[in-house]
């Protein structure tokens, strides 16, 4: 009997776990989850323009620049501190690592900017501070920065007459500082800085703000979506499968929100699924759209709406392509207009050409 009721305890436990694997399942299909790869955009550039106190001080003041580390790059000796570097004998060079978001600062911009603040004909010299550790120098993680880098520092060169001494080469190493020369400038405002308060003020006027996207009124809508359109985005209507306007479109370009303009999709992420509308891994930043559970038809999905225009734009399922993070964001044309990339330019979506850039070089 023991033998017995012991069988039927494990058979009980083996329900409840096949019972909890099953929910585990369900809830997987109802709230797909974000891999690694889901994140929002966001790049990273190392600066050494002298005294990193006003290089980062300096950083700090542009949009779209999103965090910043004062620390010593590409030296010798490993975690050096303040004054083994000071010596002028580890080769290490204070740095600045600066996180940007592309869509908002591109590269381009921050190099030009960054030139406002060096001499970058001086060799281990800016302003009062001399040797190696105050030499300038652009360093990268990605290889396909070095062809920005290069090509825009080509072009800066043009303006003078001696020779660049400003040193391009990939990230080898970066250690923190000690944790006083973090935001220095900020804690201590009366403290050295070869760089000019005017300089400062520049910066946060350097770039302007991103363009502001609004929700239109029903009204408004009706007169100027085609009735396709208006049904998708407000009335929750799905379009025919292989028979919408962008389900084969694989042009470079950007995907918008077509009741406010606003940016969602870019065409790298864009994949065929053979579903039969347009399919996408990720959106261009998790922020612009929100996610609702979608129990109609007697299904268990996620809708995916537009934030800012509260526009239906389809599901998103987590049967997409394992590499590019696994989702697949099904998504109607009718919800969308398509910028080709040579016309985003000019249609105000400039900003988001360095995300295909990056993506194609990759």
């Amino acid at each position: 009997m023991k033998i017995i009721g012991t069988l039927v305890t494990i058979a009980l436990i083996g329900l409840i776990m096949v019972k909890i694997g099953f929910s585990q399942s369900e809830r997987k299909i109802q709230s797909p989850e974000k891999s690694p790869m889901h994140n929002n955009q966001n790049s990273e550039i190392y600066f050494a323009g002298g005294c990193f106190w006003g290089t980062e001080h300096y950083f700090k003041q542009i949009k779209g620049v999103t965090a910043t580390e004062v620390g010593y790059a590409n030296g010798t000796l490993p975690k050096p501190t303040y004054e083994q570097v000071s010596t002028g004998k580890t080769g290490s060079v204070e740095t600045v690592k600066v996180n940007y978001d592309p869509t908002i600062v591109d590269l381009k911009l921050l190099i030009d900017l960054y030139f406002k603040t060096i001499d970058p004909t001086s060799l281990d010299k800016q302003g009062n501070d001399i040797g190696t550790q105050y030499r300038t120098g652009i360093y990268f993680t990605k290889k396909s920065d070095e062809k920005i880098i290069r090509e825009e520092m080509e072009q800066l060169a043009k303006n003078y007459r001696s020779k660049l001494v400003v040193e391009i080469s990939p990230l080898h190493n970066f250690y923190t500082a000690e944790n006083y020369h973090q935001n220095y400038l900020e804690k201590n405002p009366q403290g050295y800085c070869h760089i000019s308060a005017e300089l400062f003020e520049q910066a946060k006027q350097a770039n302007p703000q991103p363009l502001q996207y609004n929700r239109v009124d029903k009204k408004t809508l009706k007169k100027e979506l085609t009735p396709l359109q208006y049904d998708v985005t407000q009335n929750n209507a799905t379009e025919k499968a292989f028979d919408n306007v962008y389900w084969n479109e694989f042009r470079e370009g950007i995907y918008v929100d077509v009741t406010t303009g606003e940016p969602l999709f870019i065409s790298t992420d864009k994949f065929e699924s053979d579903c039969g509308w347009p399919s996408f891994s990720r959106p261009i930043n998790d922020n612009l759209i929100s996610e609702k559970k979608d129990k109609s038809f007697g299904m268990n999905r996620t809708e995916v709406r537009s934030k800012t225009g509260d526009a239906h734009l389809g599901h998103v399922f987590n049967d997409g392509p394992t590499e590019q993070g696994g989702l697949r964001y099904c998504i109607n044309s009718a919800s969308l207009r398509f910028v080709p990339k040579e016309q985003m330019k000019a249609q105000g979506y400039e900003k988001f050409i360095p995300l295909l850039q990056k993506k194609s070089n990759k």
